[in-house]
């Protein structure tokens, strides 16, 4: 699994609101469906809208670490996302919201294969419940990793079998939620003189709220402009 959140020097949950995105405009169900997700893909000119935030500058020449996230779009009657939590028992970014992933392993032969073989190692999800419809622009965290996010279809049929040893809980989010930015809450943090605004999403499904921020909310927010703004 990778950590995509740096372990924070701050309680996320306390660090203080500075706006919600109101201004923009939610996603319609035409945006989100299974056609206009997949004709978007077929359009070269619509990942220059997926810039995120890149703490590449921050890094002061640090070698970075390859990676990929499954971003797996579960086609029911509303269309999900699959994320799961960290296991509460790892020594870092435990309970930490993320989509499956991890490192760039040898073997694997580009980013869609390290994410289909990290999904089915962390989730249980085979690759023949999954359909691959595209990249989006890799993300450079403040950790040194440059994840690509890997958009794919996954089949409702589909199976999960979380490992204990990575994955405490799997949930799906709707799409719905997620593409409009009155839930993309600015939050403000401060260390060593150095001001950070980032994005949070907490999510509450049940008597639980689910906390999306760091990098898994940066690369939603990502999809949301790939799939707003309209085409050049």
């Amino acid at each position: 699994m990778l950590p995509l959140s740096k372990i924070p020097h701050f309680d996320p949950l306390r660090a203080p609101i500075m706006g919600v995105d109101h201004h923009l405009r939610a996603l319609g169900s035409q945006e989100t469906s299974v056609e206009s997700i997949r004709a978007r893909f077929q359009n070269p000119a619509a990942l220059a809208l997926t810039q995120t935030v890149n703490h590449e500058r921050r890094l002061h020449g640090q070698p970075l670490k390859a990676a990929a996230v499954l971003f797996g779009l579960v086609q029911r009657t509303e269309i999900t996302v699959i994320l799961t939590q960290r296991a509460k028992h790892l020594s870092t970014h435990s309970g930490q919201i993320a989509f499956p992933g991890g490192k760039v392993d040898p073997q694997d032969a580009n980013p869609e294969a390290t994410a289909l073989r990290e999904a089915h190692e962390e989730v249980g999800l085979s690759p023949s419940h999954v359909t691959v419809l595209g990249r989006l622009n890799p993300l450079v965290t403040g950790t040194a990793f440059r994840i690509t996010p890997v958009v794919a279809w996954v089949h409702p049929e589909h199976e999960i079998l979380a490992n204990a040893g990575e994955v405490d809980h799997v949930f799906e989010v709707p799409l719905s939620f997620l593409m409009n930015p009155a839930h993309h809450q600015r939050r403000r943090t401060e260390h060593d003189g150095q001001v950070r605004e980032w994005y949070a999403m907490p999510y509450q499904l049940g008597d639980k709220e689910h906390f999306i921020w760091g990098a898994t909310a940066n690369i939603i927010r990502s999809f949301y402009a790939f799939l707003s703004h309209p085409l050049p």
